[in-house]
């Protein structure tokens, strides 16, 4: 009996170490499962910050890329400025040569009344003009031919003076039309010429613009890559916390089991101990200790609730545990302890098992509780129970 007694204590100390040893494991587990949840916090909050600035940088990219439209607009307008004054210069041009040659056609005719002019002067400085006259007149046959004469004369000194009259608005139209010709040529060449500038900074604007864009383009890239790493990351530790919370839900269930063997096994060294003090005692007395034998003896993890906990106010066994709150009832599992059973609980006192529950499965119970507040004072505990018939 002894050895049997060494060898219960043995195996409850295994049990007792194994179950420390799967609560250390399960609270490591629990670290783990923590410590991802904290570096997948951090990663979220690097997403958003990182989101928040792609979309930043998105607008400052549609700002820029407005303002290239909008200078490649004014280009396209200016080159069709461009285009329009060439055209214009072309016909000036044509004007110009048209102008040009009239004024060799004045000129030609300036040169050749310079000519007859000459000649005129010529034959005036060697003929005295009033003898001339004179001798016109008085050669003249008759009256008729006198006036025909004077009139004659008349228009001769008229038609040079005309002569010298022409040829002076000649000469004159001449240089006027020299000057407007130099007038639009400057014109025109100052209107090209200040285009011509105008394209060249909107050139070296529409370079700026453009390599604004590339740079602000290659900063849109580099967030959206830092983005799809940080959403890869967060992948990576969602994965880890899903590995993590399977393998803490399997250390707890295994501290569960590991429980459950602990008080059975405390139980049977129980059962040990006490058959060996009654064999100790005198066959001839009888044993006055009425208690229950070690079979109806179980230890079950204990929580509590209240009916301000549940859906229903009815239990399984149809009491009414609002309107009677204050009873003595438990929840139990059936497979473990009969529905309707009257009990002991440590701490509690009697009960009736008329309550199931989907938690209370196994060596699980729920003892009732007036109140939620004081349900979650009971807390949770490992308690013994005695089930009494």
């Amino acid at each position: 009996m002894r050895s049997l007694k060494k060898l219960m204590a043995i195996s409850l100390s295994s049990v007792i170490f194994l179950t420390s040893a799967i609560v250390v494991q399960a609270e490591t587990s629990q670290e783990t499962l923590n410590k991802a949840k904290n570096q997948l916090n951090q990663n979220q909050q690097l997403i958003n910050e990182k989101e928040a600035e792609k979309q930043k940088t998105l607008k400052e990219l549609e700002a820029v890329q407005d303002e290239l439209k909008s200078v490649e607009t004014v280009m396209q307008q200016n080159k069709e400025k461009i285009a329009n004054l060439q055209a214009e210069i072309e016909v000036t041009q044509q004007q110009i040569e048209k102008k040009k040659e009239e004024i060799v056609v004045l000129e030609d005719k300036v040169l050749a009344r310079k000519d007859v002019m000459k000649d005129r002067l010529v034959s005036l400085q060697n003929t005295d003009q009033t003898n001339v006259v004179l001798e016109v007149l008085l050669n003249a046959k008759d009256f008729a031919d006198f006036i025909s004469r004077a009139t004659a004369i008349s228009l001769i000194f008229d038609g040079d003076k005309d002569i010298l009259e022409q040829q002076q608005a000649d000469l004159q139209k001449i240089e006027e039309e020299k000057l407007a010709i130099d007038q639009q040529e400057e014109e025109l060449t100052g209107q090209y010429d200040q285009l011509a500038v105008t394209q060249n900074e909107l050139q070296q604007n529409l370079a700026k613009r453009q390599e604004a864009v590339s740079a602000v383009q290659k900063k849109f890239a580099s967030v959206s890559k830092e983005v799809e790493l940080a959403e890869s990351q967060k992948s990576a530790v969602l994965a880890q916390i899903s590995q993590a919370e399977s393998t803490l839900k399997k250390e707890q269930e295994e501290a569960k089991k590991r429980e459950v063997v602990k008080v059975n096994t405390s139980n049977n060294v129980a059962s040990v101990s006490n058959k060996t003090t009654s064999n100790k005692q005198t066959s001839s007395k009888p044993s006055s200790n009425k208690s229950s034998s070690s079979k109806d003896v179980i230890y079950v993890s204990a929580t509590a609730y209240s009916h301000q906990d549940t859906k229903s106010d009815i239990t399984a066994l149809g009491y009414n545990i609002k309107k009677n709150k204050n009873m003595k009832l438990i929840a139990v599992d059936p497979a473990v302890i009969p529905l309707g059973s009257k009990v002991w609980v440590e701490g509690y006192g009697e009960a009736i098992a008329g309550d199931t529950g989907g938690a209370i499965k196994g060596h699980k119970i729920d003892v009732l509780m007036p109140s939620t507040s004081k349900a979650k004072a009971w807390g949770r505990k490992t308690v013994k129970i005695k089930i009494l018939d």
